[in-house]
């Protein structure tokens, strides 16, 4: 393994024999932020936050394996898989500690990669996600996704998922960003989003090993976010002594990319507040 580090973006190594591609920017010697993305979504979800962070960070956003390009390989996807193939990542890259940022079911894999390695982490910021697994509705609304792409398509898929992701005031003022998630969407495969919808319905709870967090951690949530809403951010909150929360105006589930001007500034004042 070349030691070297090797800057730039869409770099390929090889983890767990999967082609995994990611974004590496910033100084050698700076602490590090490694990006986790939600589904059904890629790496270029960050653009904004790693250009913020990037001067005084080692900033890293990768490709979860069968999003973006990264390769699916041939297993079950399952979040403890995509945990390990995070720890791979950070093995390959020579990290031995991080922050990990995880939004969504970045979050999800986040939360589980510290509860079970908790000795990795020097903090965790956790962007409209939550800890509990998948109630019964929820997980038939999983099953009834996979049928519809099955049948539908990628398409039609990805058409219905906008209206959840985005607040509806965004509607007016996000062509761009809205138009980018499409795409991010329907370049992922139909096999792919069938196989990780799956994974996020068998996914374990993580709500009762929160108290035992004891890294600083932010929780952000947008104000309109219907997926996880701000009240399940709050529960989080209450269980995790060291945890400050921030609720992102303006924005829905994405709230990164509705509102990067106060998620970049609350994520930049967390980080300057930590102890590296």
């Amino acid at each position: 393994m070349n030691t070297m580090r090797n800057p730039g973006k869409n770099i390929k190594i090889i983890v767990n024999n999967l082609t995994v591609s990611y974004n590496d920017e910033g100084p050698d010697d700076a602490p590090v932020i490694v990006f986790i993305h939600g589904f059904p979504l890629n790496k270029s979800m960050w653009d904004a936050q790693v250009e913020e962070l990037e001067n005084n960070y080692r900033v890293i956003a990768y490709d979860i394996r069968g999003h973006g390009v990264s390769d699916s390989g041939s297993e079950d996807f399952t979040i403890d898989l995509f945990v390990s193939d995070l720890l791979g990542l950070m093995e390959a890259l020579k990290i031995d500690k991080t922050v990990l940022c995880g939004f969504s079911m970045g979050g999800y894999i986040a939360l589980n990669a510290i509860e079970n390695h908790p000795r990795l982490f020097d903090a965790l910021v956790l962007c409209d996600t939550n800890c509990t697994a998948d109630l019964p509705d929820a997980k038939a609304k999983r099953m009834k996704a996979i049928e519809s792409i099955r049948k539908s398509g990628v398409e039609k898929y990805a058409d219905e998922s906008i209206h959840k992701l985005f607040a509806p005031e965004s509607f007016a003022t996000m062509k761009d960003e809205i138009a980018d998630v499409r795409e991010m969407i329907i370049k992922t495969s139909e096999e792919s989003l069938c196989n990780t919808l799956h994974a996020l319905s068998v996914r374990s709870e993580t709500c009762e090993k929160l108290s035992g967090i004891t890294v600083p951690v932010l929780i952000m949530v947008g104000r309109k976010d219907k997926i996880t809403p701000p009240s399940v951010a709050q529960l989080m909150h209450e269980k995790i002594r060291s945890s400050g929360i921030h609720i992102i105006g303006h924005a829905g589930h994405l709230s990164n990319l509705e509102n990067p001007y106060d998620f970049n500034d609350q994520l930049r004042k967390f980080l300057e507040s930590c102890k590296f």
